[in-house]
C-alpha cells in the first residue's frame, strides 16, 4: 500500500505522525480535543459559580460551558468517525479488535462511575446532616416518572435493536433505533421541562442552597450523558440507514448499547437516591 493510501484521511483528520492502529487514536489529536473540551465543561461550571460572587464576569462562565460542549463534540466527532467511519468496509473485522473496543468503552464508563459517584458523595455528605437543609420543593410528580418509564423503554427498545442485527433483521433494527432515538429525545425534553418548573414555579434553581447544587448538578450530569447518547444514537442510525451494520459488523451499535443501558442504570439509581431519598424524612 501506498504512503498516500496509508494515509488518505477523507480530510477529517487532524496533524498526527501515525494512527497505529488505526481508528484507536494513539497518534491522534482527536482525544486530546475531546479531553480539553470535556475539563472546559467543568471549568465553565466552575467560572459560572465564581461569576455569582463577582470574582470574575458572568458571561465567563457561560462561554467557556458552550464553547466547551462544541468543542467536545467536535472532539467526539473525529475520534468516532476514524474508529468506526473510516475505511469501514477495508477494516479488519476481527474479534480481537471488536474485543478493544468494548473494553475502551467500559474503561471510559468506569471513569464516568467515579465523574458521578464524586457528586453522589457530596450529596451523601449533605443528606447525612440535618435534613432538610432547605424547604424542598416536590420532587417525586408524574414527570419525573414519566420520564423515567420512556427512559427504561428506550432501553429496551435499543436491546431489542441490537438483536435484530445480530440475526440480519435490518428492518426491525432501524425501526428499534428510530424509537429508541425519539424516546431519548422525549427524556431531554421532559427533563427541560421539569427544570422551567422547578425554576419559575418552584423558584428551586441551582444557586437556592446546597441541595439544589447537588440536584442540579447530578440531573444536570446526566441530561448531558443523555444528550451525548442521543448524539451516539443519532451516528449509528445514520450509518444503519446506509447499510453498514451487518451480523459479522456491528461494534459501534454494541458499545453504544452500554453506554446508553449505563445512563439508564445511573437515572433509576438517581431518581431513588435523589428524588425519593430527598423527600424521606424532609
Amino acid at each position: 500500500m501506498s504512503t498516500e493510501e496509508a494515509h488518505d484521511d477523507h480530510g477529517h483528520h487532524l496533524p498526527a505522525v501515525q494512527d497505529w492502529p488505526r481508528g484507536f487514536g494513539e497518534a491522534s489529536w482527536w482525544p486530546f480535543v475531546t479531553a480539553v473540551g470535556g475539563a472546559g465543561i467543568y471549568a465553565g461550571a466552575g467560572l459560572y459559580v465564581m461569576g455569582q460572587d463577582g470574582i470574575v464576569g458572568q458571561t465567563a462562565g457561560p462561554a467557556v460551558f458552550v464553547g466547551s460542549i462544541f468543542l467536545f463534540l467536535a472532539g467526539l466527532y473525529g475520534w468516532l468517525y476514524h474508529a468506526f467511519v473510516s475505511h469501514f468496509w477495508s477494516r479488519d473485522a476481527s474479534q480481537k479488535s471488536a474485543s478493544k473496543l468494548r473494553w475502551g468503552m467500559i474503561a471510559f464508563l468506569g471513569s464516568e462511575l467515579g465523574t458521578f459517584g464524586a457528586l453522589f458523595a457530596y450529596y451523601f455528605f449533605i443528606r447525612a446532616g440535618t435534613w432538610p437543609p432547605q424547604e424542598l420543593p416536590h420532587l417525586t410528580g408524574s414527570l419525573v416518572l414519566a420520564n423515567t418509564a420512556i427512559l427504561i423503554v428506550s432501553s429496551l427498545t435499543l436491546h431489542w435493536a441490537h438483536v435484530a442485527i445480530r440475526e440480519e433483521n435490518h428492518r426491525n433494527f432501524v425501526l428499534g433505533l428510530a424509537v429508541t432515538l425519539l424516546l431519548g429525545v422525549i427524556f431531554i425534553g421532559g427533563q427541560v421541562y421539569e427544570y422551567y418548573e422547578f425554576i419559575v414555579h418552584s423558584n428551586f434553581s441551582i444557586t437556592d442552597g446546597i441541595f439544589g447544587s447537588a440536584f442540579y448538578g447530578l440531573t444536570g450530569l446526566h441530561g448531558l450523558h443523555v444528550s451525548l447518547g442521543a448524539v451516539l444514537l443519532g451516528i449509528v442510525f445514520v450509518r444503519a440507514l446506509r447499510g453498514q451494520y451487518s451480523a459479522e459488523r456491528h461494534v459501534s451499535v454494541s458499545t453504544a448499547s452500554m453506554y446508553w443501558h449505563f445512563v439508564d442504570v445511573v437515572w433509576i439509581f438517581l431518581v431513588v437516591v435523589l428524588y425519593v431519598g430527598a423527600e424521606v424524612g424532609a
